[in-house]
């Protein structure tokens, strides 16, 4: 399903957080959102999941503005992985998981046989099944994630939002988690902050800063050594992936040194 952001802005005490924010996430595509801390980010993604209403512009799904559709169908379309996506009580991951399923109940009904095997295939996908039993909070904190990921999965939504989901995962669950997300046909739209990472998952990068949106379009042509330094103020040397030829940014923790130059010799 296509998801659009239309000149979305978003002012929050006299301040625009996001301003005239377009972009486009076709269907089945990864789009990726860049940028410095403070950016705007975060806070785009709550639009897409309808934590914030936008003050100007509009978000559509499949044509049709996120705004004028219901909290529950909304709700089966859209599943959101947030940074403040923890569990205060103790449940087992595997009823974690299975809350991911609330949007399609209706009253109490128990989930059905396929509903639960749909649980456990999340759980496997995602590499906790074998915690199903365990409480949530005795879990680490890339455990946790994944479990939240896995729940996400189950809510079997048309778009995918998530916020730095490879925030404290060990680097094999990272490459586990965006292989699942390019092989998964969703439509993603994805907060990294590892330019390495998004350069390697995403179809489509936009760059944001102070709120707008800066560059959009492939990691190719987004991601260059200028645009880092300007938007990032930092130096990278961009060069080719050895395997897959992605672009890869090699940083700089200093300033580049600086040539000596010999004072001019007298001509007299």
């Amino acid at each position: 399903m296509d998801l659009e952001l239309d000149a979305v802005t978003v002012e929050m005490g006299g301040r625009a957080l996001v301003e005239r924010l377009s972009l486009d996430a076709p269907e089945g595509r990864i789009v990726g959102l860049v940028g410095p801390n403070g950016s705007g980010k975060s806070t785009a993604l709550r639009c897409i999941y309808r934590a914030v209403k936008p003050t100007g512009g509009a978000v559509r799904l499949g044509g049709r503005e996120l705004s004028g559709l219901s909290l529950a169908e909304s709700a089966r379309s859209v599943a959101a992985l947030t940074q403040e996506g923890g569990a205060e009580l103790d449940f087992t991951v595997g009823e974690v998981v299975a809350l991911g399923r609330t949007p399609h109940l209706r009253g109490n009904r128990a989930l059905s046989p396929g509903e639960r095997e749909l649980c456990r295939s999340a759980m496997r996908r995602l590499d906790v099944l074998h915690l199903a039993d365990r409480g949530i909070l005795t879990l680490s904190g890339g455990e946790r994630q994944r479990v939240l990921v896995a729940r996400a999965l189950v809510q079997e939504p048309a778009v995918l939002v998530l916020d730095e989901p490879t925030n404290h995962l060990d680097i094999k669950h990272q490459i586990a988690l965006l292989s699942m997300l390019r092989a998964s046909e969703l439509t993603v739209v994805v907060v990294l902050h590892d330019l390495n990472l998004a350069a390697a998952v995403c179809d489509r990068i936009g760059v944001l800063s102070a709120g707008s949106l800066v560059a959009s379009g492939p990691p190719r042509r987004v991601l260059t050594a200028e645009l880092v330094r300007e938007v990032f103020g930092v130096t990278a040397t961009v060069v080719p992936h050895p395997l897959t030829g992605d672009v890869q940014l090699l940083y700089s923790l200093s300033p580049p040194p600086q040539r000596h130059r010999e004072p001019p010799h007298d001509q007299n």
